[in-house]
């Protein structure tokens, strides 16, 4: 008996499927941040002026202690129109301009030696760990022994916040490089300068941004403080005169002058960091 072979059927072509959603991936996508709409860091501020506004109209807030917004608008015009508020603006600005300055080319050249070498890490990081451990302010008494009451005073006690500042982010960056780099490092042969040049200090920008953000913002707190010491001008000088005269108006103005440098300064470093450093993803963006 013969038995007889069927060809086997020629397979058919199956499309590939589209790739489907499940609920986990739709999961996963909600969780990183929605897309910020236009002005939204703004919302909170305005709310705030919104109850400032009403408060005052309805008197639930004492014009005596707090004036309102339309009046500090007032005595911002007024201080404009003289040149007076000028006058404290460009003092201020020149005090904390210099003092960032210095602290900012002191805190990472610290920085630097003490995380790519030993001896440096041994000489400098306990002595600026100490300085951390007290408050600038605190110092001011020790340097008007030793420099006086003048400009220079002033300069260095800002220096010497942001220097803490700067060399505490930037050095934390610099020793936290991943070892898995070092060893990749040594695999492809590359030489020390490369290695640092190439992975170190790359990865070290981001503290290093995030060293410059805190560092101005240190200088402003710090400027109001002490430019009540022995200044003839300065927004903080202007300040304590008006706390004398019960002019709430006038403090509010530099209040409000401080709050805008703070956030200017801070959003040209924001803007700096995200153009230098756009090969990092993140949450934000």
């Amino acid at each position: 008996m013969t038995s007889t072979l069927s060809a086997p059927a020629p397979a058919r072509s199956v499309a590939p499927e589209a790739p489907r959603l499940g609920v986990a991936d739709r999961q996963i996508r909600r969780l990183g941040l929605r897309k910020a709409f236009p002005f939204s860091r703004l919302a909170g501020v305005l709310l705030l002026l919104a109850v400032w506004a009403v408060g005052s109209l309805t008197g639930v807030i004492d014009a005596r202690k707090l004036s309102a917004p339309w009046t500090v608008v007032t005595t911002a015009v007024d201080l404009i129109s003289t040149g007076i508020l000028q006058e404290h603006v460009l003092a201020s600005l020149s005090r904390a301009a210099i003092g960032f300055a210095f602290g900012v080319v002191i805190g990472t050249a610290l920085a630097v030696v003490a995380g790519l070498t030993r001896s440096g890490d041994a000489l400098i990081d306990g002595p600026i760990q100490l300085k951390r451990a007290i408050p600038t302010l605190g110092l001011i008494p020790l340097l008007i022994l030793w420099l006086g009451i003048g400009e220079t005073f002033k300069i260095v006690i800002i220096a010497l916040g942001v220097v803490v500042h700067m060399y505490i982010q930037t050095h934390n960056s610099l020793t936290s490089i991943d070892n898995r780099y070092v060893e990749l490092a040594e695999v492809l042969g590359l030489s020390r300068a490369t290695f640092i040049r190439k992975v170190v200090l790359p990865g070290a920008m981001p503290g290093f941004f995030l060293g410059l953000r805190l560092s101005v913002t240190g200088a402003w707190l710090t400027l109001i403080v002490v430019e009540g010491i022995n200044a003839v001008t300065g927004l903080g000088k202007m300040m304590y005169n008006a706390q004398n005269y019960g002019q709430s108006d006038v403090i509010l103005v530099g209040l409000a002058v401080y709050g805008i440098f703070g956030l200017l300064s801070d959003s040209v470093l924001r803007y700096i960091e995200r153009r230098s450093l756009s090969w990092r993803k993140t949450l934000a963006g």
